[in-house]
């Protein structure tokens, strides 16, 4: 299993990682008033590993900056929707918006099913910080307040959540393409 990670490892650092100064030009320049760039990063990054995890992508670089377009949008209506928007954050709404088929749809909503049994599996730590950081979006500082630990305590135990999802996801794929 050492070298499904080595090799997973090897296609991020070749396929996706050298586009991260791109993306963030590229989101700061679309969504300049998303506050955390390197929360929307990193749950881009996120994304593009589990949809990796699941299946092959023909393009990384437009599959991640999509990610990301989409993590921003879905920012931007949650803000809009609990009241915390600005009339700049609807022009970006209705000029990118987009909607998607019922194929996307129920495989977004199998995708949702399976983070939310990733999460699931999680220790209690290693729980709390993902949730408080990407479901919910607040910055590292806030939670280690919330939580009364050390920023350095919510980085590590977020990276040990994404690594432990990350393996939660390809152990379920490998299953799911193996018994249909």
């Amino acid at each position: 299993m050492d070298s499904g990670e080595t090799d997973e490892a090897r296609w991020f650092a070749r396929e996706v990682q050298p586009h991260e100064a791109m993306l963030r030009a590229w989101l700061r320049s679309r969504f300049s008033n998303e506050g955390d760039l390197d929360d929307l990063v990193q749950d881009a990054f996120v994304r593009v590993l589990c949809a990796r995890a699941s299946g092959t992508i023909r393009s990384p670089k437009a599959f991640l900056f999509a990610t990301a377009r989409n993590l921003a949008l879905d920012r931007l209506r949650h803000r809009r929707v609990t009241g915390g928007d600005s009339l700049a954050d609807f022009d970006v709404l209705a000029l990118v918006d987009e909607t998607g088929d019922v194929p996307e749809a129920v495989s977004r909503s199998e995708e949702i099913e399976l983070l939310a049994r990733a999460i699931q599996s999680l220790p209690t730590r290693c729980r709390q910080v993902l949730t408080l950081r990407k479901i919910y979006g607040l910055p590292q500082k806030e939670i280690a307040a919330r939580l009364g630990i050390a920023e350095h305590t919510v980085e590590s135990q977020g990276a040990i959540g994404l690594r432990k999802c990350t393996e939660f996801f390809a152990r379920h794929s490998r299953s799911r393409i193996s018994h249909p």
